[in-house]
This record gives structure tokens, sequence and C-alpha cells, in this order.
């Protein structure tokens, strides 16, 4: 087998990061655009030592569960040098979409984890019911990105990535976009060469953020630079609680996802004691310590966070719970804490809960095993990415802790990312 070679597969698993799995000359092969059960002509991208990789040309033998794509641009009849990214999932059945993330995430416990785990996906309109105002307009996972950025290349072309590069597709529709941004996005004409977030908060209002490419040009280096410009503040909601946020500064995607994920976490943890240090880890503008707080009432608490405007919003956010909020590195904050925590801090940290809601690479070892150094009762763990959730769950427990629960949401449909939130006791 060798690049360019027109093969005819068939597709028999899903593998993590929106890819499918087939074998052909005693190699397994990886290629997007297809589902289990089908027949598929692809062209092989990539030959290794054990694995290739390939892009889906034809269906040959169609999955019962293929739908015509959500965007009609990334199409498996169209070039796959001309898809946009994003939608990886876009030409799947919604059910069958979350049996698949459920699948991946199964298997990456298997291997990972060294724990089975039995785990279905839901939706959020599973969460917080379908006549949720947030849930009904997305009933097809159509048009719930309540952010989206878009890229600039350097001849003036507008849009997303290609799937797998970074070739700017110009598209004619952004069918995952919430309408307003989907109207802004596609009235976009000309810009510097870089990137523009279109950021939709609770008000309705879309903002456009542009960032231009940073240049290596000499005459830029020495130029006077520009006046800082204060980031505009917008809020957001998660049911009678507002948080201020920096407009392209993080929140959740997904239009449901903030209100899904704080229910998750408090049906996870249940009434916390008050008499406790709770440490909220990846804070961000304190959405989660937010709901650690009304769950503990008057206890302890603490979020960390180590961009400084978003620790400034948390500390007003949470002003009502007398928050303490710091910002840091995680990895520095828990080895201070180690270093520093008398007697009594720590019988209340045994005492509390620690929640975490790392990025994509996930916690890592050195947190997890510092976290487990200071002995929480419990550890909420809420991830964007199954394969490091189960890698650290398995840290986690060779450091002394069980996983006693996890429920999965799909947060991003159409697209393979899936949400969870595992709880461990100690």
């Amino acid at each position: 087998m060798q690049s360019g070679d027109v093969v005819d597969l068939d597709v028999t698993g899903v593998a993590h990061g929106g890819v499918f799995v087939a074998r052909e000359e005693g190699l397994v092969v990886f290629v997007p655009d297809a589902l289990p059960g089908e027949r598929i002509r692809a062209r092989v991208t990539d030959v290794k030592k054990s694995f290739a990789r390939a892009e889906a040309l034809e269906v040959l033998d169609a999955s019962p569960d293929r739908r015509a794509h959500v965007w009609s641009q990334a199409d498996i009849s169209v070039a796959p040098g001309a898809r946009p990214g994003g939608a990886d999932f876009g030409h799947i059945a919604l059910s069958r979409q979350r049996a698949l993330k459920a699948q991946v995430l199964r298997e990456a416990f298997d291997r990972f984890a060294g724990t089975p785990v039995d785990v279905a996906v839901r939706g959020p309109e599973d969460v917080l019911g379908a006549d949720h105002p947030v849930v009904r307009d997305s009933e097809d996972g159509s048009h719930y990105r309540t952010r989206v950025s878009l890229h600039v290349d350097g001849e003036g072309r507008i849009g997303p990535y290609a799937a797998r590069s970074h070739t700017v597709i110009p598209v004619e529709a952004h069918p995952l976009a919430t309408p307003e941004i989907e109207a802004v996005a596609l009235a976009l004409r000309s810009a510097p060469e870089g990137r523009i977030d279109l950021v939709q908060p609770a008000d309705g209002r879309v903002r456009s953020i542009r960032r231009p490419a940073r240049t290596a040009d000499r005459r830029r280096r020495f130029a006077p630079k520009p006046e800082r410009v204060e980031p505009e503040v917008v809020t957001e909601r998660v049911g009678d609680r507002e948080f201020q946020v920096d407009a392209g500064g993080f929140w959740q995607v997904h239009r449901a996802a903030a209100a899904t994920l704080d229910r998750a976490v408090r049906d996870a943890l249940g009434e916390l004691s008050s008499d406790a240090w709770h440490l909220d880890l990846y804070g961000g503008v304190g959405l989660f310590a937010a709901a650690l707080g009304d769950l503990a009432g008057h206890a302890r608490l603490t979020t960390v966070e180590s961009e400084p405007r978003a620790t400034a919003h948390a500390e007003r956010n949470l002003e009502e719970f007398g928050a303490e909020a710091v910002t840091a590195r995680v990895d520095r904050f828990l080895t201070r804490v180690s270093s520093q925590a008398g007697s009594f801090d720590r019988e209340m940290l045994t005492r509390g809960v620690t929640l975490l809601d790392p990025p994509r690479s996930g916690a890592g070892r050195d947190v997890v095993e510092a976290i487990a150094d200071l002995g929480s009762s419990r550890v909420a763990y809420v991830a964007c990415d199954p394969v490091a959730l189960a890698r650290d769950v398995g840290y986690f427990r060779g450091a002394g802790y069980e996983l006693s629960g996890i429920q999965a949401y799909d947060l991003f449909p159409h697209s393979h990312h899936v949400e969870a939130v595992a709880v461990l006791t100690r």
C-alpha cells in the first residue's frame, strides 16, 4: 500500500478523533466520513509501519444510519480537500452519533483507565427537558454554537479550515452556528489575515472579535505598540445566575452546555459539607465554583485559574460565597498548598470536594497525584476528551481513588467531541 492508492475498504469500527477503522493488507486504516458497516472507496494519504490514513471518496454500501450531511459542503460527494472541518459526524443520524461517542468512551476506559464503564451519551434535552428554551431550537443538533472561529488567509479568503488542514474554505452556510452568528459570518467580506471570533452571549447580540495574524516583519517589530484596549465584558446566564466574562474569553460553546453541565455536577455531587474546604481547579469565571457554593453553603471555597482576567471575573461572580479566586497554574497552586497547609487545612480538604475542568489535554499525572496527596473525599472531573479522562482516571485509581459514577453529554452534535462528568471517591 502506498500514498495515492485508491482502495475499497470495509469499515469495522470507530476511533477517537472522528475517524473510522478499516483494515487492508494487514494495516489498520483510519478514514473519516464513513460509518461502521459501510464499504467505501478511499484514497490512501499516509502510510506508516503499522497503520495508514485515507480519505473517503465514495460510499459503495451505505449504513442505514447515514444521512444527508448537515453541512452540504462537507458531504462525501465534495472533494476531500474542499470539505470544511468541524462537523465530522454530520453524516450520521443523531442517535447513532451518540452511540458511537459512548463506544469511544467505553473503549478508552477499557484501554487507559483499567476499569470498565457502562455509559450512554445523553443530550441536553435529557437533562434540562425538551421544553427548555435553550434546547428547543436545536432538536436536530444544528444551530447550537454561540461561538465560532473563522480564519482569514493571505489572499483574504474567510471561512473555516478544511478538515485536518490549515486551508481556509469559503462556505455558503454555517449550520452548527446560531442563526444570528451564521448571518454575521456570511456577511463578512474583508479582514486582515488572522482569525475572526464571533460570539453571541446571553443578550443575543453577536460580537465580532478580530485577531490579526502575528507578523515577523522587522518594521512591525520596531513600530510603536498599539494602545491596549480593554476587552468587552458580557453577561452569560445559567438559570437565575449571571456570570461576567470577557467577550473573547472562555465560555461553553453549545447554548445549553453551561446549564447542562451545571445540572450534571449538582446531580453527581449532591449536598456538600459546609465544614470543609472545596477546590475548583481550571475554574474559568466560576461556573462550577458557583455550583459548589450552592451545594456547600458557607464552606471554604477556592477557585484556581491561570488567566488573570478570568480570575478577576470569578471573584466578582462568586462574591456571595466569599470565595477565594486565585490566579495561578493549577500544578503550582497544588504544590504551594501541599507545602504550606497545616493540619487544620488538610483536615478541611479531606472533607471537601475537588472539582477540575482541565483543557482537552487533561490534567496529567503530576496534577492528579498532587490532588490525591491533598486527600479530598471526592473528585469531580469534567472532561471534553475521553482518552485524556480515561488516562487521568487510571492515575487517580493508582493514587487511591475509585470511579463511583460517570455521565456523558452530547454538547457538540455532528462532531466527534463529547463531554463527561466523572466522580471519584477516596
